[in-house]
């Protein structure tokens, strides 16, 4: 098969020929039909995260067909239209036996832990537990955006911090993740103010139902204009960059008793941010991370996909080949594109 390999870190990816994965005895193989570049694509490449081993394929938002079913599995059969979470359980450890597999002990990650879906096939483990079935009105690229950013956003908002309607919600960061809280957050009937340095992304963002927005460069005091907007502050407030700055200022910007959500990632020298500790006690917030979503949450996101109060197919900025992949996965740490990129050809 055709995938996109890197044999070291920071090192141009080259497309290469590669041999065919095959199933585990509960796994499968999925052919893939689309699969979103992420940031934390990016972050692997780089050497971020310590559970890769070169040579490595990354990729892990993907939605496709399967091709091959291991003899264990019992649930799934070839031409079943499926994706994935990009945390996806073992089934045999404490958390997932409590339904937390997104933190389970032993965890499977396509594009991190295992090779990826930036290739025309995919293993997947556990396949039982964590491929989620795709209605037929479900477009693949759609299927792909939703398998990291979306669903992280959704579980962030919905179940970390359970934002309710005429709450006030701040999203600092306006790339795929921050885009889909706030969409996920005005389908709920929160009110939302979007934090960004972009005009083109705040202009996105204000068309996916922000209510408000701050350009970070523009104005003399990120948590000042965010606590002016909401009038007091924000209920519930998320980091989706995942950068010292923005984490810090959604932390400031929460008016007492708020919820702070860490949802992009803190790596490398990004990893001990400062925190307004004194703040957190004074006014007894909460910071929560979060960390993908359970195969079994899906239904919930699904149901409100079906009715159309979310629509991810609008976050979709534009569709690549495999081989324009490379390019986009090294200049990720721009932040030139609007939207998800997704690759749709192989």
């Amino acid at each position: 098969m055709k995938a996109v390999v890197f044999e070291a870190f920071s090192a141009p990816p080259q497309l290469q020929n590669v041999p065919d994965p095959t199933p585990e005895t509960h796994g499968v193989v999925v052919k893939v039909m689309a699969t979103g570049v992420c940031r934390s694509d990016w972050h692997g490449w780089v050497g971020h995260d310590t559970d890769i081993q070169l040579p490595h394929v990354p990729g892990h938002e993907l939605a496709g067909i399967i091709e091959a079913v291991g003899k264990d599995v019992t649930r799934w059969k070839i031409g079943d239209r499926v994706t994935v979470p990009f945390v996806a359980g073992c089934g045999s450890c404490p958390e997932c036996h409590s339904g937390n597999h997104q933190v389970c002990d032993h965890q499977f990650q396509p594009g991190f832990t295992h090779w990826g879906s930036f290739a025309q096939y995919v293993g997947i483990h556990q396949a039982d537990i964590n491929l989620v079935r795709l209605p037929e009105t479900l477009d693949f690229a759609t299927a792909a955006s939703l398998g990291c950013r979306f669903v992280t956003s959704f579980r962030a908002v919905v179940d970390q911090g359970k934002v309710s309607a005429g709450q006030w919600v701040a999203v600092h960061g306006c790339g795929g993740v921050g885009l889909s809280a706030i969409m996920i957050a005005n389908a709920i009937g929160a009110n939302v103010v979007a934090v960004d340095i972009a005009d083109d992304k705040l202009a996105l963002a204000k068309a996916l139902g922000a209510v408000a927005t701050v350009n970070a460069t523009k104005v003399a005091n990120v948590v000042e204009a965010v606590t002016e907007i909401t009038q007091g502050g924000a209920h519930v407030s998320l980091d989706a960059l995942g950068h010292p700055t923005t984490c810090f200022n959604s932390i400031s910007n929460l008016r007492k008793r708020g919820k702070h959500i860490q949802v992009g990632l803190m790596l490398a020298e990004n990893s001990t941010p400062a925190i307004p500790m004194s703040k957190v006690i004074g006014h007894e917030l909460e910071i929560l991370g979060s960390h993908g979503m359970q195969a079994h949450r899906y239904g919930a996101m699904m149901a409100m996909l079906q009715t159309g109060k979310l629509a991810p197919e609008k976050l979709i900025g534009k569709t690549i080949s495999l081989e324009q992949s490379i390019e986009a996965l090294m200049s990720m740490d721009k932040f030139e594109a609007t939207g998800v990129t997704v690759i749709t050809e192989f």
